[in-house]
Parts: structure tokens; sequence; C-alpha cells
């Protein structure tokens, strides 16, 4: 079976449900009020950035795709792929995030790949279609289904910032690993992709010196 899809109202009554049982969810919103909804159109696009964004920081990603845009106009993978490989250096692609989108590009193209029907895939399977493509592991595959296809039950475990967020708001000694979050997160069933954004909501809304965490891939 499908899984619900946020939007506003579903997201605020995800707000409402995480609050009633975590006191420490709770004082998040109190404090910065509910998080926003993070939507991200789904497509070829969306995972271009995804790419783009992987242990580097969102601004840097954003700055390298908007570059590409401003090259090849709408992000189609008939366009991607007439570029070169000094072409996508230019606007600040890596190697291998250049092999990556071209191999992403090339399977929607030949159609191995069927962007549009992993809106009709339950999570699971979902995710599984995802993480057949060269270069999309487990926190891309989550970051889509959460943000592109707004997936109310996902949780992006390999999220540095999450990991961050966690350690912080429930007062722990040291940043949790990815199977301790994983633990800790069963409690907001199945609401975590609603818990995610109320973490990423107190991390980008706390003061702090250090740089903005990098995302795995």
């Amino acid at each position: 079976m499908r899984a619900p899809e946020l939007s506003e109202e579903t997201l605020a009554t995800g707000v409402v449900a995480l609050s009633a049982r975590d006191r420490d969810l709770a004082a998040v919103v109190a404090r910065f009020g509910p998080p926003p909804l993070w939507a991200r159109d789904p497509g070829f696009g969306t995972l271009i950035q995804i790419i783009l964004e992987q242990q580097v920081s969102l601004a840097s990603a954003r700055a390298a795709y908007l570059r590409l845009l401003a090259v090849i106009g709408e992000p189609l993978p008939e366009r991607v792929l007439v570029l070169t490989d000094d072409q996508l250096k230019r606007v600040g692609f890596s190697r291998q995030k250049a092999a990556y989108v071209r191999a992403l590009a090339q399977a929607i193209v030949s159609g191995a790949f069927e962007i549009d029907a992993l809106d009709s895939l339950d999570d699971e399977r979902a995710r599984s279609a995802l993480l057949t493509l060269k270069g999309i592991g487990g926190w891309s595959a989550d970051i889509y289904l959460l943000m592109a296809l707004r997936r109310a039950d996902v949780w992006p475990g390999g999220d540095l910032a999450l990991a961050i967020a966690v350690r912080e708001v429930k007062r722990l000694r040291k940043v949790p690993g990815p199977e301790r979050l994983a633990t800790i997160s069963r409690a907001w069933r199945p609401w975590r992709a609603v818990a995610a954004r109320v973490l990423w909501h107190h991390y980008l809304s706390t003061p702090r010196t250090r740089g903005s965490a990098r995302r795995s891939a």
C-alpha cells in the first residue's frame, strides 16, 4: 500500500501527534514553531540536486545546480546527455557526480528507470528502485522519498544534521550513530519524516559556529 503523502495539513497533524508523545520535540515546536514542509518537485531535476548535495553544503550544491540550469534551461535527461565533461565541470560537477548524473539521465531515457512510477510504489519498493541507480545511496533515496514524494514515515538515518539535532534535543553525550538513530526514531512512527523536519528546524534555527553538516550518499 502506498504511504501517505505529506501536505501542509497532514504535516500539522503529524506535529501535533509527535508533540503529544515526545516532550523534547514538543519543546522544539514551542520554541521555534512548526517546521516548514520543505517539499521539492518530484522528477529528474530534484535527483540532480540531491546528487549534488552529497558531501557538500546545501549552498554549494544549489549554486552548481543554478549554473547547470543557466546552461540547459529545463532539467531534462536529453539535455544533460549532450553536455561534455568540461561543461559539467565548469558548472561545478566533480567527475564522479558527472558520471552519476549521466547514468541517471541514460537510465531514464532508455526506460531502464521509470522515475514517474515511483509515486505509485510503497516506501520500500520505491527506495529499492532508487538504490539501483549509480550514485544513489540510502541517504539520497530517503531524501527523495521524504521531500519529493512527501512520504510521512521515511527516516534519513545518514543525515549528519539530524544526528546532531537528536543529540542536542535529547541531550545525549555524543552524536548517535545510524543504529541508535534508527532505534530512537521508532518511537516517532508513523510520522518519522515529520520528526525529521522538526529536528532540521531545530538545527537550522539554533545559532552555531560550525559549518553546515555534510550529507552522505
